[in-house]
Parts: structure tokens; sequence; C-alpha cells
């Protein structure tokens, strides 16, 4: 057994600060409270952003035409769901998703998973600083101040910074403020689409082939509710055990599918009407009025700030998961130095689109086999978790292992990216399906393997 006095049960309620104390520990059940319309409306605030239109704006680049887009767009948003069912282990496990995770790889088998998702987690949180850096430069050019080198690095420094402010807050800061945005943001989107369909062109172009096809679903799953599955649980542990689970996958599926399908069409259309350019926001200013321009690239850098307090949170938590000795705050602090560092070299390297596209497919290969692990695990288990077994049980599960490293070998054989293309995904022709090679082979494999052993031991646990 591994020892688990780095990772106490109980701990002390958040001090008169304000300032959230817990890390990985399971959350009592006298301190839960919310109902799952808050779970969604957290989801709907997350996924107000610009990010959001950029994907869908990608999904052009990539040659699709306006019903492909439409397509892609709807089947990639479906994996919204795989994020509603993967909410459940939060209120029934109480802590975070890389400490229920342990539960299909062992102790020690989910430090190599964790490592991925603090990893991945890592990477939005650069390219989300990035896009505050854009914003903030496009603001001041306005402004007749033009940003050299040195004032673009003081940019990323001083807003590294203050992204930093709400997740050392804690979760309930985190809500509040998501929850607050959700109106001026989807009302910024509303005269964003208005302003765009007035100036797009309706003519029919040709539709692109499968394999261009295909990798945009690939990109909009990634980018949308299969790229959140790993924060799920993060967010939902602090519902009550008892909370409704039809509830909680109704929420979470509907608060992040539907605005997140709206906002990637208003993105696949506002493609047509911004000048080609290497990132989301250097055409702005000449493709729509000052009297809109101006507000959206301010409330640009307000969305990142609270989109990136969610992957600062949820890669702390998970650093802890990994078994890295640090607080919770220690965590988020040492990410926002790394993402300060790696943003620096994002913003110099001038080719933002061509980064994120890469990022979010290469993220395909650890995620969509370990979401469907995940996701089979707690339905063969039932939502039941041991809380001692979660905070100190088995250190390997082979079973896990197995199906994590299949799913993602099947994931690697099938991608397609600028700067890699797997044999059987070059065979064909460049057609991408890293996304369902990957969930068929990781939670095929792992239902194989361990549905028998899961269910019994399942038997009699109640949490």
């Amino acid at each position: 057994m591994v020892s688990v006095s780095d990772e106490p049960i109980a701990v002390p309620p958040p001090s008169r600060s304000g300032i959230e104390k817990r890390g990985i520990e399971r959350v009592p059940d006298d301190e839960r409270r919310g109902r799952p319309r808050h779970l969604g409306f957290l989801w709907a605030g997350v996924v107000l952003n610009v990010q959001v239109v950029v994907y869908g704006a990608l999904l052009v680049s990539f040659g699709l035409n306006w019903w492909q887009c439409l397509l892609a767009i709807a089947l990639g948003n479906l994996t919204w769901l795989v994020t509603g069912v993967a909410s459940l282990a939060g209120p029934a496990a109480g802590t975070t998703t890389f400490a229920v995770s342990r539960a299909a790889f062992g102790h020690h088998g989910n430090r190599p998973i964790a490592l991925f998702n603090w990893t991945m987690q890592v990477g939005y949180e650069v390219l989300d600083l990035v896009l505050m850096v854009l914003a903030a430069t496009a603001l001041l050019d306005l402004a007749g101040v033009h940003v050299n080198g040195p004032g673009k690095a003081a940019l990323v420094l001083v807003l590294a910074v203050v992204q930093s402010v709400l997740p050392l807050i804690g979760h309930a800061a985190i809500t509040r403020a998501l929850h607050l945005l959700v109106v001026p943001f989807a009302a910024l989107f509303c005269v964003l689409a208005w302003l765009t369909a007035d100036r797009l062109d309706h003519a029919a172009t040709a539709p692109a082939g499968w394999v261009a096809f295909l990798g945009g679903v690939a990109l909009t799953a990634s980018g949308s509710g299969l790229g959140w599955t790993a924060n799920a649980p993060d967010y939902s542990r602090y519902l009550p055990k008892d909370t409704s689970k039809r509830g909680i996958v109704a929420a979470v599926t509907l608060g992040g599918a539907i605005p997140q399908t709206l906002l990637m069409v208003v993105g696949a259309c506002a493609a047509l009407v911004v000048p080609a350019a290497n990132d989301p926001v250097s055409g702005l200013p000449n493709a729509y009025p000052l009297w809109f321009a101006v507000p959206y690239l301010v409330f640009v850098i307000a969305q990142m700030t609270a989109l990136n307090a969610v992957d600062l949170y949820s890669s702390g938590v998970t650093l802890q998961a990994l078994g890295v000795p640090i607080g919770r705050w220690q965590a988020v602090a040492l990410d926002g130095v790394i993402c300060a560092a790696i943003g620096l070299a994002v913003v110099y390297s001038g080719d933002f689109n061509t980064v994120l596209s890469d990022f979010l497919l290469f993220m395909i290969i650890w995620f969509a086999p370990w979401a469907a692990i995940f996701v089979t695990d707690l339905l063969l288990r039932r939502a039941r978790y041991d809380s001692a077994d979660l905070h100190g049980g088995r250190p390997w599960n082979r079973h896990g292992i197995l199906a994590q490293l299949g799913g993602m070998a099947a994931a690697a054989l099938w991608i397609n990216t600028s700067v890699y293309v797997g044999p059987l995904a070059k065979a064909a022709g460049g057609l991408d399906l890293s996304v369902p090679a990957g969930l068929l082979v990781g939670g095929g494999l792992y239902l194989l393997l361990a549905r028998t052993s899961v269910r019994a031991a399942t038997e009699g646990t109640t949490a």
C-alpha cells in the first residue's frame, strides 16, 4: 500500500480571506453545494471565448465548405456527452479528475497520464496567454503605440501575473467570475455574428475531400468536449453526492455544446470575412468597425484571463495527483512561470494558427484513449469509488495501462498533422481517424480486460 500521509482526507475549511486551501483531498459532504444548472453555466462561461471562434475559423483554412463546416462542428461537439458522463465522477468520489483516474491506472500507473494532462493544460494556458498578448498589442496599435520585442515580453509577463489571480484564490472565485461573464460575452458574440452575417459571401464552394473533413472533425472534437473531459470532475466534485446524475450529464453536455457549436459557426463565418492572418486578432481592426473591435479586444483579454483560470486550477491539482509535494497555490505559481516562458517563444514564432492546430491534434493521442478508459471504468463501477483506494490504493493497474498504451498506439497510427503523419493515415491518403481509433481501442481494451475485476472490486462499495 502507498502511504497516504501527504494526502489527508479531511482538510480545514477555506480561510476568512476566501482563498481555497483544498488540493486533491476529498471534499467533505457538509461542504458540498450547488445544482446541475450551476455546472452548466460554468461550462457555458468557459466556452464563451474567442478561442472557440478560432476553432471554427480553422475549419475554413482546412478547405471545408460551409456545409462541411457545419457537419464537422456538429459531430465534434457531440463529445460534450463524454464530458457530461465524466463529470459524474466528481460528486461520486469528491475529488479531482486525476485522483479519480487512479482507480483505472493505479496510484503509480496514473502518474504518466497525469503528466500528459499537466502538459496539455500548460499548452492551453500558453495559447490563451498568447491570445491576450495579441489582443493587447492590437489595442495599443489602435492607440498609436507600436509594441516592439521587449514591449511584447513585458506584456507577456504582466498578463501572466494577472491570469494567476483567480486560480490562486480557488474554485469559488473562478465559478463566480465565469457566471458573471456569461451574459456580456454572449451579447458580444451576438454582435459579432450580426456584423459577420451582413458581410458573408454565400457563393457555393466545392467541398473538400474526406481527408480534410475528418481532420476538421478531429480538431473540433479536440477543442470541444473531448478536450475538456480531463477538467470535468475538478469542478463537479463540489456538488452533493445525491445530485441527479441525469441532471449533471444534461447540464454539462448542453451548457458546453450549445454555446460552443454556435461560436464555432460564427468562427467559420468570420473566416470568410476577416483577411487571412497567422493569428485570430490581427485582422479584426481592419475587418470590423472600431466601435466593435475595441471592446471586442478588451473582452478577449478578460475572456482569456477567466478561461486560463480553469486551466491553471486544473493543472495545479494535476501536479498534486502526479505526486509533486507542493501546495495548490504553489503549483499554480509554478505553472504561471512556465506558461510565461513558453508564451514568449510562441509570441515570437509569429504563426499562432499552425501552433494551435498541431497542438490540438497531437493531444488526441493521449486523451482520446484516456477519456474512453475513464468513462468505461466509471460505468463499470457505476460511479462507486473507495476513497481510501483513490488516495493510497494499488500502485499499478495493468489493465488500464495496457488499454492506454494500445489506444495511444492506435491514435498515433491514424493521426495527420503538419509535422507528423501516422503510417496508417499516410497509407489511407492522409485520412485522420485518430479520435475514433483512440476512443474505440482504449475503451474497448479496458472493457475487455477489466470488466470482471472492476465489478468484483466494487461490490459493496458505496462511495
